[in-house]
């Protein structure tokens, strides 16, 4: 019986289908892809911390029984295709979490299989990293889960119970809605600042322009969340401020990573939400202009 089914193989995807496995066994756990994308990974495996992973590789097409928790861990740019890819093997009881950053996600999977199926999800204060097949990470972090307007519902104690099985540490916010923003804060700064001026966590965990310019962005966001009714405040930020202090400082974002593997990056969903809603609501946001500008410069240089 498959209980738990993965999308995507980054750095969150690996180190969350490892614990799963480890904890919930192989056979409770399918890492989801097409079959030309499973032979890359039979070929090439898959390493976590160091530690060879043993992972259960299916087509949706294979799975015998619909999961019961469906894991999306893909990126954004990617998020459409796996929804076609995984759309049949979506039972009556399946449950959904998104891992993706922004606040879009859970938007695009909705429209796909119907609210009931989509427990708000946010993935926070982690520091796991891939490079090619070998992922790491010091700090697993937690999954938040709840209701967008927060309550203990039957779907979110399922989850939760999952969770504490795969001892995968677990919150359950009050409000998820401003918990959402306030983690598009925190990837709106440091992706972003970490990206364009390539650098690890320790480029913003020490005074000077870098770390100025991330909390510029951050108090940018503030002030769109705050237009648009949500309880953001400076507080949040100093809270995301003290968790990124902690982190590896030789660790990077996941922004980082695809600057520096030369792919296209998840811009759109932090300067670019962050221009669009700010141009709607009448609020300035002169730092995440810039981000966005020069990112997109960049990204072009690729091309």
């Amino acid at each position: 019986m498959c209980r738990i089914a993965i999308i995507g193989m980054g750095a969150l995807g690996v180190m969350y289908a490892q614990r799963f496995t480890e904890t919930l066994g192989s056979a409770q756990v399918a890492v989801l892809a097409d079959g030309e994308r499973i032979k890359r990974y039979e070929k090439d495996g898959f390493f976590c911390n160091g530690k060879a992973c043993e992972f259960t590789y299916r087509t949706p097409e294979q799975l015998k029984e619909a999961p019961e928790l469906l894991i999306f861990a893909v990126k954004y740019r990617g998020l459409a295709a796996a929804i076609e890819t995984v759309r049949d093997c979506v039972g009556e009881n399946t449950l959904i979490l998104s891992l993706l950053n922004g606040i879009s996600s859970e938007e695009m999977l909705i429209e796909a299989f119907g609210e009931e199926k989509v427990v708000y999800c946010v993935a926070q204060k982690m520091d796991a990293q891939k490079s090619g097949n070998q992922a790491r990470y010091v700090n697993m972090g937690e999954l938040a889960v709840g209701e967008l307007h927060g309550g203990m519902t039957p779907r979110v104690r399922r989850v939760r119970e999952i969770l504490d099985q795969a001892q995968i540490p677990c919150v359950l916010p009050e409000d998820m809605e401003q918990l959402m923003w306030s983690k598009l804060l925190c990837n709106t700064g440091v992706n972003q600042t970490t990206m364009i001026f390539e650098g690890c966590y320790e480029m913003v965990q020490r005074p000077g322009k870098e770390r100025d310019l991330m909390i510029e962005a951050m108090k940018e966001v503030i002030a769109v969340a705050r237009a648009r009714g949500i309880n953001l405040t400076e507080r949040d930020m100093e809270e995301w401020m003290a968790v990124l202090d902690q982190l590896d400082p030789k660790g990077e974002t996941s922004m980082r990573q695809d600057g520096r593997h030369r792919r296209k990056t998840e811009v759109e969903l932090f300067s670019g939400t962050i221009r669009r809603l700010g141009r709607e609501m009448g609020i300035a946001t002169p730092v995440n202009d810039q981000y966005y500008r020069k990112i997109k410069e960049m990204e072009a240089e690729w091309s």
